[in-house]
């Protein structure tokens, strides 16, 4: 299985826009983030978790020509802004995007996309098929195993994902002790690290270096990034030898 960060950067992206923060005008490439979203590729199956606002600028980078589906964490704008881009796919592959979500999630994409899911159809609109994501059970794609980890994003409950050995967590600021426990053996889990100052609803570096103490895995990379975390060069020298500051264009192989 190989894992390619697409994007590990906040809802507004690094750099942010209007800024000049030491980040923000970095020339290190790895300070450069566009919205959270990775791709996940086994023999069988070819999928993206999330696909925010910079969806086709990073399945062009990451020259994605085949994708069986996408599967959504929640329902915020970043994470489902993109969606409309899976044309390409449906014109290639002449059939609907598979796409799996929570109902609750897919009632934001219902909102967000009322020209796809009303009863009026016309060429070029996309072309979808949704998937009920059941948060208690496992579920399947192309024989590829995903167990859903359930999350708190303040009061909303959003998703994170095992997959083999690999864990999905971004957006999150609680984890129940239950549903941590789906994540030991991992070789690898990603955690939402936003930034030093405390946040309502996204782990800050220090709570997320806590929970990748307290958690049976190799090692631990930072997503969600946000400008005000720091370089990342500079931060990632701070961190423990089993923790890592991910970058767009990671890649991890199991």
């Amino acid at each position: 299985m190989k894992v390619t960060f697409l994007g590990t950067g906040t809802s507004q992206g690094v750099p942010f826009i209007g800024c000049d923060c030491s980040v923000c005008k970095s020339t290190d490439p790895r300070d450069n983030r566009l919205r959270c979203a990775i791709w996940v590729e086994t023999p069988e199956a070819s999928i993206v978790i999330d696909s925010g606002p910079d969806f086709r600028q990073q399945m062009l980078r990451a020259n994605v020509r085949k994708l069986d589906a996408i599967v959504f964490t929640h329902g915020h704008k970043d994470h489902i802004a993109g969606l409309d881009d899976v044309r390409a796919y449906n014109f290639f592959d002449q059939k609907a995007m598979q796409v799996y979500a929570t109902l609750e999630t897919q009632e934001a994409l219902r909102r967000e996309y009322a020209y796809v899911f009303n009863n009026l159809t016309y060429p070029g609109i996309p072309q979808v098929e949704l998937n009920t994501i059941n948060a208690s059970d496992p579920f399947s794609i192309n024989g590829l195993v995903i167990t859903p980890i359930k999350l708190l994003h303040l009061k909303l409950e959003v998703l994170g994902f095992r997959i083999g050995d690999f864990t999905y967590i971004t957006d999150a600021n609680y984890i129940a002790p239950e549903e941590l426990a789906k994540v030991n053996g991992c070789k690898a889990i990603t955690l939402n690290a936003l930034r030093h100052e405390q946040h309502p609803s996204h782990f800050t570096l220090s709570e997320a270096l806590n929970i990748a103490q307290h958690v049976d895995v190799t090692t631990t990379y930072l997503t969600h990034i946000s400008h005000q975390l720091g370089n990342h060069a500079i931060i990632e020298k701070t961190l423990p030898p089993n923790v890592k500051m991910a970058y767009d264009g990671l890649v991890l192989e199991f």
